[in-house]
């Protein structure tokens, strides 16, 4: 059983799909090729409740006497997060956040592959980057008017965002207009985008200010104890 695009799937619960994912992987390294949602969920910091209930919300996984099986219980994640088959990805922005995010090995081992990079900077447009192993990928930077040809033409729906703050909004339009479907957001700033489109942010200095409010809220909290 599968979820259909009405049912309520609270947001927490598919973000650690890719946690549960990322465990069993670890898991099927070690050699082992049965799980229980206790042990699961222990590895996670959850409780074993907790990883049934987000499973249910896809369909019945476990064997009984049993458990999960590791194998199974990955294809069955990848399956319903989309990760069993491949991704082209447009990258909008070829500055040092940009090309930090073509050096990344990550994204080809998930089955994300950067297929095209764009920047708006003419000094830019034409340069070929990437790493200085040969039998690695190398990137060309094409300008923003190639966007509409070049994702129709490579079948690209996904597209990550590491332009300037003043620039995201009218760049996010501009790959919607042409077909992309799902943004991932490194510019710190709230884009506003049509509901059909799947929008994921990631803003690494709000993920600063909440580690340092865990580790002074601690320290504050030692203090006052």
């Amino acid at each position: 059983m599968e979820p259909t695009r009405n049912d309520p799937i609270p947001h927490p619960a598919v973000r650690r799909l890719s946690l549960y994912l990322r465990q069993l992987e670890s898991f099927k390294r070690k050699g082992r090729r049965t799980i229980s949602s206790r042990q699961l969920g222990e590895s996670l910091n959850f409780t074993d409740a907790q990883v049934r209930k987000d499973l249910a919300y896809f369909g019945q996984f476990g064997h009984p006497g049993v458990g999960y099986l590791v194998d199974d219980l990955i294809a069955q994640l990848k399956h319903i997060l989309g990760t069993d088959k491949t991704w082209n990805v447009a990258l909008i922005g070829a500055g040092n956040l940009g090309r930090a995010l073509m050096a990344y090995n990550g994204f080809e081992a998930k089955g994300f592959h950067i297929v095209a990079v764009f920047d708006a900077d003419s000094a830019k447009i034409g340069q070929r980057i990437g790493p200085f192993d040969p039998d690695k990928r190398t990137y060309l930077i094409q300008p923003i008017s190639e966007l509409k040809s070049t994702i129709d033409q490579m079948g690209v729906r996904l597209a990550m965002l590491a332009v300037p703050v003043d620039a995201a909004q009218e760049v996010a339009d501009r790959i919607i207009e042409a077909g992309i479907r799902g943004i991932l957001n490194f510019a710190p700033t709230s884009l506003n985008v049509p509901e059909e489109i799947a929008l994921n942010a990631v803003d690494l200095a709000v993920q600063l200010e909440q580690l340092s409010f865990q580790v002074n809220f601690a320290t504050v909290g030692a203090a006052n104890g």
